[in-house]
């Protein structure tokens, strides 16, 4: 019944787009026929002309009688013969539904599962039916809460969400269709207004006159009118199309809950909403970090990778699972927010079905690590896979700094470059500093708003961390020539770099502070040196000492 209903809903705001455009197409019928009583000649054609010409869009948009069928996205397709034991729980979950199992199953990089139908006859007669798996969801959930993301998966099929949304993607095609040909035509129209000004503007100056100012304001005010029309009837459409879909997100979470048991639905959106924040993190700071050093992870690591991620960060993850996001709901969001679904799953009856029953979801895989491979074929592009691999993580990360390093160019250095007309090379940025100059290219850097409205010391305690923080980079950069910097790769915090030993001169007379400073931390030797180098009172010789100190680590 209540499947019924919204199918009854759905075609309802699809009838009223037909009964908007009939209406539209109706009033300017009748607005034609009623100017024409007074209007003649040329300018009755031109009412006519503008008539048909708004009526073309609202024709073409009522005689859409197909709806494009959507793509696969990219991934892999396995069959029953390549994952029996995946195949075999979405066959087992299908029957408990009492659904159709899915006819197909398309692995993909997303942290995402979702179903797909292609139904005939606007819904009425079923079609085939396709299951995508995100590989980032198998690697992060337990069977157990796989089961719950099927179940909900399932509820779309059993509850007829699949066929009704036949009728809703229609409905918004459709509005789409006519406001982006109504705006298509308002465009055509200013820029023909653009033209025909600039040629008159051109006349007035050719004949010494001064030229008016282009004005396409009001070109193409009549079809975005009738844009703003269907606009309005489609952000209606919208709210009301989307406001079913969160309904019927609430309704499949119980479905998984009646398949998979409460505790296990209840984590698996726990561990959903984790692993979307996780994954983004992990591509931006892992998988595609060597892109600009022309390198790629290890070969089936780019999505390999990022199971280990998550084991060395488990009470990161814990803390984050305890903490649902809180994000406010729009009206034309298609789910609820994940807390409160969570909470209405947690307030129903307990059913003694543990949350964590099974092993990894990524062991019903035959081949994990062939899979994790065959999907970087399917879903990276072209250049990225004739990208060269590095050996192993921490070499992509040495490879990835140094030329980071090499071709980078600080703030301080873009200054400095400014300001000598030279090569902005540590050497040079020094012997600037010992003439006592650097104020000078300080002030060519960009300035944060407390920086710019300060003068004096003031100013200069404000702009001190930055040029710090250039220089340090310029003087890393300097030991990454020489082949000197280690960086030192972990899953579990950011990468961190280890900066050579500092050994004491050789000469006799060396005196106790140089032993003192072999004995040092490099760090705090580089960070006192630093802080001498933009003193007030300026002072290279700590970092030329450190320079020439420097030592590359025993092989």
């Amino acid at each position: 019944m209540l499947a019924s209903l919204r199918a009854l809903r759905a075609l309802v705001l699809l009838l009223g787009f037909y009964l908007l455009s009939l209406l539209v197409l109706a009033a300017l019928a009748a607005l034609d026929v009623s100017l024409l009583e007074y209007v003649h000649g040329y300018a009755a054609f031109k009412l006519v002309g503008l008539s048909v010409l708004l009526a073309v869009p609202v024709v073409r948009g009522l005689f859409m009688l197909r709806t494009p069928k959507g793509e696969d996205p990219p991934g892999i397709e396995v069959t029953e013969t390549d994952e029996p034991r995946l195949w075999a729980l979405v066959r087992e979950l299908a029957a408990e539904a009492g659904t159709r199992a899915p006819d197909r199953v398309l692995l993909t990089p997303d942290v995402n599962a979702s179903v797909r139908e292609e139904p005939r006859l606007l819904g009425l007669l079923p079609g085939p039916r396709r299951l995508t798996l995100g590989v980032p969801l198998l690697t992060g959930l337990s069977e157990a809460q796989l089961r719950a993301i099927l179940g909900h998966e399932y509820g779309h099929f059993t509850g007829g969400d699949t066929r009704l949304s036949v009728l809703v993607v229609r409905g918004r095609m459709q509005i789409g269709r006519v406001v982006g040909r109504f705006h298509e035509s308002a465009r055509k129209k200013a820029a023909e207004e653009h033209d025909r000004q600039e040629k008159a503007a051109a006349k007035r100056i050719a004949k010494g006159k001064q030229p008016r100012a282009l004005d396409t304001a009001h070109a193409g005010a009549t079809y975005r009118a009738m844009a703003w029309l269907y606009t309005q009837y489609g952000k209606l459409y919208l709210r009301d199309s989307l406001s079913t879909a969160r309904a019927q997100e609430y309704a499949a979470d119980r479905t998984a809950a009646r398949l998979a048991g409460r505790d296990a639905t209840a984590s698996a959106l726990r561990e959903v909403a984790v692993l979307a924040n996780r994954h983004e993190f992990y591509l931006a700071s892992y998988a595609t970090i060597g892109l600009s050093a022309g390198s790629m992870p290890p070969r089936g690591e780019f999505f390999g990778g990022f199971g280990r991620l998550l084991a060395a960060r488990e009470e990161q993850l814990a803390a984050m699972r305890a903490e649902l996001p809180t994000d406010e709901v729009s009206p034309y969001d298609s789910h609820p927010p994940i807390a409160e679904r969570v909470r209405r799953i947690e307030e129903l009856p307990a059913d003694g079905r543990p949350a964590g029953a099974g092993g990894p979801a990524l062991a019903l895989l035959t081949d994990p690590a062939r899979t994790l491979t065959l999907l970087e074929d399917a879903a990276l592009v072209e250049s990225a896979l004739a990208l060269p691999r590095a050996a192993d993580w921490p070499a992509l990360l040495d490879a990835t700094m140094t030329e980071g390093l090499a071709s980078g160019r600080t703030p301080l250095q873009r200054a400095l470059g400014d300001y000598t007309g030279q090569p902005p090379t540590l050497e040079a940025l020094l012997t600037v500093v010992d003439d006592g100059r650097l104020w000078q290219v300080a002030e060519r850097m960009p300035r944060s708003e407390e920086a710019s409205a300060a003068t004096g010391r003031a100013y200069r305690e404000f702009a001190r961390p930055r040029l710090i923080q250039s220089l340090r980079t310029m003087v890393l950069a300097e030991l990454s020539a020489r082949s000197l910097l280690r960086w030192e790769f972990s899953w579990s915090q950011p990468a961190a770099v280890r900066l050579p030993a500092l050994t004491a001169d050789a000469d006799a007379d060396a005196d106790a502070d140089a032993d003192a400073d072999a004995d040092a931390d490099p760090a705090a030797v580089l960070d006192a040196a630093l802080s001498a180098a933009v003193a007030d009172r300026p002072d290279t010789a700590p970092l030329r000492a450190l320079l020439e100190r420097a030592a590359p680590h025993p092989v």
